[in-house]
């Protein structure tokens, strides 16, 4: 097994009335990708995929406020309209549009940036979103307890008993279809992430509320609901699911077929909820592709808006 990659290096950015930190690759291509974490994630999780893309891109990932090394919002607001308002306020500051990348709770946060601000993202990568699914599953239900008043906090003070690694080694089997794909360098890294983690007094109650926000999502009515947002999305989508995945349904994936207006579907047939840290190189070739077509539609738009002055 090859040695990893050190994570990319990061620094605070003032958003407003907010701070994120963001971790980059180097300067070199014009164009830009924002990478979004999921639930109880972090900016690193996208480090190897950044490598895989950073020839195509300079991208940046985002701690979403309360997570990773960002700090807590003074409003306490973690739902997704919140996070999607700092990811919107990110591309802005980058001076946009991006390319944009979510998982799991990231992927629902991205949809609602790529609904209501279509002309911030050139195109938009989704790995086993979080969107809406009532259907009984061991994820969301999961997700639904660690959400509910009293239980989460409780859960979370019972979990923070158990050694570190132990809860690491826990995430992983529940994210990972094969745990032997994870080096022993990124699991020290993530069991000293979590020791740092648990001596902040925030971050037991922004995983609870973001586990709140994301199961309000799920009963969210109206033009805000996010499928109705999924079908609004102009970019060129591409939705990537882990057959093994135990938290989103790779069946989903129907339902996204059905409801992106311009969308490809992958199902990796041996990975699971975090597909691009399971299998970086191979998500990557579908991103590139992706890429490529925005990058065609964008040439094609140029060259209609030129016949038409002309005429």
């Amino acid at each position: 097994m090859e040695e990893p990659i050190p994570h990319w290096p990061g620094e605070l950015v003032g958003l407003g009335e907010v701070s994120v930190h963001v971790r980059s690759t180097p300067a070199g291509p014009e164009e830009k990708a924002v990478y979004v974490h999921g639930l109880a994630g972090s900016a690193t999780n996208w480090t190897d995929l950044m490598a895989e893309l950073r020839d195509d891109v300079r991208g940046y990932a985002v701690d979403l406020p309360g997570a990773g090394y960002s700090p807590a919002p003074a409003n306490g607001d973690y739902s997704i309209a919140a996070h999607a308002a700092a990811v919107t306020a990110l591309i802005e500051h980058l001076g946009g549009p991006v390319h944009l990348l979510g998982n799991s709770l990231g992927g629902a946060v991205s949809v609602r940036v790529a609904a209501t601000h279509p002309h911030l993202v050139r195109s938009l990568t989704l790995v086993s979103p979080a969107l809406p699914d009532l259907l009984p599953r061991y994820g969301p239900a999961r997700v639904a307890m660690s959400a509910t008043p009293g239980i989460g906090e409780w859960a979370v003070t019972r979990l923070r008993s158990l050694p570190a690694e132990r809860r690491i080694r826990a995430t992983m089997a529940l994210c990972y279809a094969d745990t032997g794909r994870v080096h022993p360098e990124r699991l020290r890294d993530a069991v000293d992430e979590l020791r740092r983690r648990d001596g902040l007094p925030h971050a037991g109650s922004a995983l609870v509320r973001c586990a709140r926000a994301l199961v309000n999502e799920y009963f969210r009515r109206g033009e805000e609901n996010l499928w109705r947002q999924a079908a609004q999305v102009e970019a060129p989508t591409l939705v990537v699911h882990g057959r093994h995945d135990r938290l989103v349904d790779p069946r989903m994936a129907a339902r996204a077929g059905r409801t992106f207006p311009d969308v490809r579907l992958v199902l990796l047939p041996h990975a699971a909820h975090v597909a691009q840290m399971e299998y970086p190189a191979l998500v990557a070739r579908h991103v590139r592709a992706l890429f490529q077509d925005a990058a065609r539609r964008a040439w094609s738009a140029q060259d209609a808006e030129g016949a038409a002055s002309v005429r």
